[in-house]
């Protein structure tokens, strides 16, 4: 238990660390980095997941917290709300030109530590792998979404180079195949 114990508490520092580099950076912009991170999340889901209560999910967040960081965003004109096409109930969140560009401004966090320069190319991917199946254990364990990526998901299906959703049973275009889903499952973990 020992060891389980310090391998949170060099995660938790790390986090920390990660956070004081997007605090400084999101300070510039005049957001919190929740903000960022909020945009970040709407680049890359798919139209299944830009919606309030897929980020309120996705990070943990009440509908009240998230609720006033879109207020934020658009605000700032970095964010805009559009009605579904099928579903009037449904609002879909899009990134504004500004939202792209800002977002395209940031620099990565990775350019902050060059990991490459202390660590082997082996070791940062058994590191990343680990760190996965970590993150997989804790969201099965505690029940929460795993918003992962079509690609990876176990709805999702090939046929002759057409790729396909096997819970919609929506086409998808190559483009989306790697964008977040906030229905995504493990592929162990799908229907037989």
């Amino acid at each position: 238990m020992k060891k389980t114990e310090e391998l949170f508490k060099a995660i938790e520092r790390i986090s920390g660390l990660v956070r004081a580099v997007e605090r400084r950076q999101c300070l510039v912009l005049g957001l919190q980095p929740i903000h960022v991170r909020i945009l970040e999340f709407l680049a890359e889901s798919n139209q299944r997941s830009d919606t309030s209560v897929s980020v309120a999910d996705y990070f943990g967040l009440t509908k009240g917290t998230v609720s006033q960081s879109l207020q934020v965003l658009e605000r700032k004109e970095l964010i805009y709300r559009e009605v579904d096409a099928e579903d009037r109930r449904v609002m879909h969140l899009r990134l504004t030109a500004a939202g792209q560009t800002m977002l395209a401004s940031l620099h990565p966090l990775h350019e902050f530590c060059d990991a490459e320069q202390h660590m082997n190319a082996s070791q940062i991917s058994q590191l990343e792998a680990l760190l996965v199946v970590l993150l997989k254990t804790l969201q099965a364990t505690n029940k929460v979404k795993s918003f992962g990526i079509c690609l990876s998901c176990g709805y999702f299906q090939e046929t002759e180079g057409h790729y396909v959703c096997g819970l919609t049973d929506e086409p998808l275009a190559q483009q989306e195949i790697e964008k977040i889903c906030r229905d995504h499952i493990t592929s162990r973990n799908a229907p037989s």
